[in-house]
């Protein structure tokens, strides 16, 4: 089964992280990329730009608007996701926990959605 693990952070504090420190987090990523690779179950995954970056599409029936920025103000975004094929939510709530720390959703992908 895959499942998404979506990773949210407060971009504000990212961007007050020191360079040395985002080295680290992000070497710790590349650990657990390999993690997976090693596994056969990563499928995917990507750091997302600032939600400055964001353009929101809002449909209504046949009416749509679109807007600058992100869907809601929160105190923290998502900011990037892996998609990882694991046996069950034991299983992906295991491999999440190797990940560094924030807020870490894992959500089941519908069977038939994803390649």
């Amino acid at each position: 089964m895959q499942y998404a693990l979506l990773l949210y952070g407060d971009e504000q504090v990212w961007q007050a992280t020191g360079e040395a420190a985002k080295r680290e987090i992000y070497a710790k990523h590349e650990r657990f990329i390999k993690l997976l690779m090693e596994r056969g179950a990563l499928r995917g995954g990507a750091e997302l730009a600032p939600t400055g970056a964001a353009t929101t599409l809002r449909r209504d029936g046949d009416a749509s608007s679109v807007t600058d920025g992100p869907f809601a103000e929160t105190s923290e975004q998502l900011a990037g996701f892996y998609l990882i094929e694991a046996a069950d939510l034991d299983e992906a709530l295991a491999l999440a926990k190797e990940l560094p720390s924030g807020v870490i959703e894992v959500r089941p992908m519908v069977p038939g959605e994803a390649g």
